[in-house]
């Protein structure tokens, strides 16, 4: 027989409408790719390569950092691994490099579901049922994430997505931003916050403008909602249009990371990360924005990406 070759992200499920094509990888259950005419959208990786800094990652059961992996919930003191070592931090959930397992899809590969399930573990003693549904449409990318606890005591939680917007040949200086929040959260030198604070003038972008010299590696909260019931961050200026990427409700944090769009030495495709949060770096210690999810209890949320060159 021959050699069977496994990629290293696992099985690739390819979602396709019309102009649109997305694909969704099975370690993770995150986005490898999103392209409109074949162009990037996203900033993902090739299929031959390992994920790198989170690139379209679903993070779960907490979002960002823990500091130092400790935490207590329910009388219990818990000490997580150090996935952060630098900042001695454990970093952006437990189900990153998990195998997901395709659950679902339309006839015609528009929309499809990955799932999972979170056992207990050392430092995590909730058991989560876990997933997203992915969907390709006339508004662009639609991703609909859910969490039960199908454990026998309360557990507590958060989400967020990593998505990386393509920069394409614009310079990270040219790239035009617009985040439409009122605070940002403030941070120590273990980026663990220490509070929030109206945003300062150099990182405030509600009215677009260039980046520049700033560098963001930024939560902001108190998000304007101009879509309906959602946020808008809009990473413009780029060759193919802006791109839009919006969080509803339960969704009332963003974090923006501009390092990989740099203009040399980026390992991979450059892009800027525009994170869609429920709760900042460690709530599990803080309590902001984290939910307890009671045995039997569901949490859901939706976030989205459109990209100018769909309408």
């Amino acid at each position: 027989m021959g050699r069977v070759s496994i990629l290293p992200s696992g099985e690739q499920w390819v979602l396709r409408n019309g102009r649109q094509e997305a694909t969704v990888v099975e370690v993770g259950g995150g986005l490898r790719t999103y392209t409109v005419d074949g162009v990037d959208v996203l900033a993902g990786y090739a299929a031959d390569e390992v994920c790198r800094s989170g690139r379209g990652q679903v993070l779960l059961p907490w979002p960002n950092r823990v500091r130092d992996g400790r935490y207590s919930f329910g009388g219990t003191d818990q000490q997580l691994a150090i996935t952060e070592v630098a900042l001695s931090n454990s970093n952006h959930g437990l189900v990153r490099w998990a195998r997901w397992e395709l659950d679902r899809h339309a006839e015609d590969w528009s929309a499809l579901t990955v799932r999972t399930r979170l056992h207990p573990q050392p430092g995590w003693d909730g058991i989560l049922d876990v997933s997203v549904d992915y969907s390709l449409g006339a508004a662009g990318l639609r991703v609909d994430a859910h969490a039960t606890n199908i454990g026998g005591a309360p557990t507590p939680f958060g989400y967020g997505a990593h998505p990386y917007i393509a920069l394409g040949e614009t310079p990270l200086a040219s790239v035009v931003l617009r985040v439409p929040a009122q605070r940002e959260v403030l941070v120590d030198d273990q980026m663990i916050p220490t509070g929030t604070a109206p945003v300062r003038p150099e990182m405030d972008f509600r009215r677009a403008r260039a980046l520049g010299s700033t560098s963001l590696d930024t939560a902001y909260t108190e998000l304007e909602r101009s879509r309906g019931d959602a946020w808008e961050v809009v990473v413009g200026g780029l060759a193919t249009g802006d791109v839009t990427v919006w969080g509803g409700k339960g969704l009332e944090w963003t974090q923006v990371y501009t390092a990989k769009g740099a203009d040399s030495r980026v390992d991979g495709t450059r892009g800027i990360a525009v994170e869609p949060m429920s709760c900042p770096s460690n709530a599990f210690n803080s309590g902001d924005g984290l939910a307890v999810l009671e045995p039997g209890q569901s949490w859901s949320a939706t976030w989205g990406i459109a990209p100018a060159a769909v309408g």
